[in-house]
């Protein structure tokens, strides 16, 4: 039964491991660099303004927060990575807590889904984020956020540059978002219910 993602409540904040949710259900891990909307991603999956946390600053994301959809599945929202505006010490602090998370001995990510700016070539951060879902073992969905950025002409040249810089294969999840309009929201449910199934 597909899950309703319009009941969707926060559940938790981990700022470490032993504060991970570990009770067998689903975890649909959202990562992506501090500017690049992934707290809107969630927010429109969810068809509400306010559920994630959207700072005017990037960096708001310090702790691994965690979504309940329909009782049944986790959307996880990742520390933001990249722009923030914060100390070494604490970007070192994330770094730890995000390594812990994927390294974690139950395997806790059943997809993960990495947002990046379709106006923009994926960044080193990007590809390290890319490389440790795909070390993870889990499968993975990339989000292209802020298509309403774009003219329609520049929309399959930028998605041909995310595809060649993160060496997507043909059946590579790559699904055009716009957060702002509500476009690629259906598409992510389904590929999100469809891993929630396997």
């Amino acid at each position: 039964m597909a899950l309703n993602f319009s009941k969707v409540e926060f559940l938790r904040s981990a700022a470490r491991c032993g504060d991970f949710l570990r009770d067998g259900r689903p975890q649909f891990a959202f990562a992506g660099r501090s500017n690049v909307g992934k707290s809107s991603v969630i927010n429109r999956l969810a068809g509400r303004k306010n559920l994630a946390y959207v700072g005017a600053s990037p960096g708001k994301t310090t702790q691994i927060n965690y979504f309940l959809v329909d009782g049944r599945a986790y959307l996880v929202d990742l520390p933001g990575y990249g722009y923030a505006k914060v100390s070494k010490a604490e970007k070192e602090r994330w770094g730890k807590l995000m390594e812990s998370y994927f390294q974690d001995k139950g395997g806790l990510i059943t997809t993960g889904v990495l947002i990046v700016d379709i106006r923009h070539k994926p960044t080193e951060n990007d590809l390290i984020m890319h490389y440790w879902f795909r070390e993870s073992g889990c499968p993975e969905i990339i989000v292209a956020n802020k298509l309403d950025k774009l003219k329609k002409s520049q929309v399959e040249p930028a998605l041909s540059l995310i595809r060649d810089t993160l060496e997507l294969a043909e059946g590579d999840a790559l699904v055009p978002f716009s957060a702002e309009k509500g476009t690629g929201k259906e598409e992510l449910i389904g590929l999100l219910n469809a891993a929630c199934e396997e």
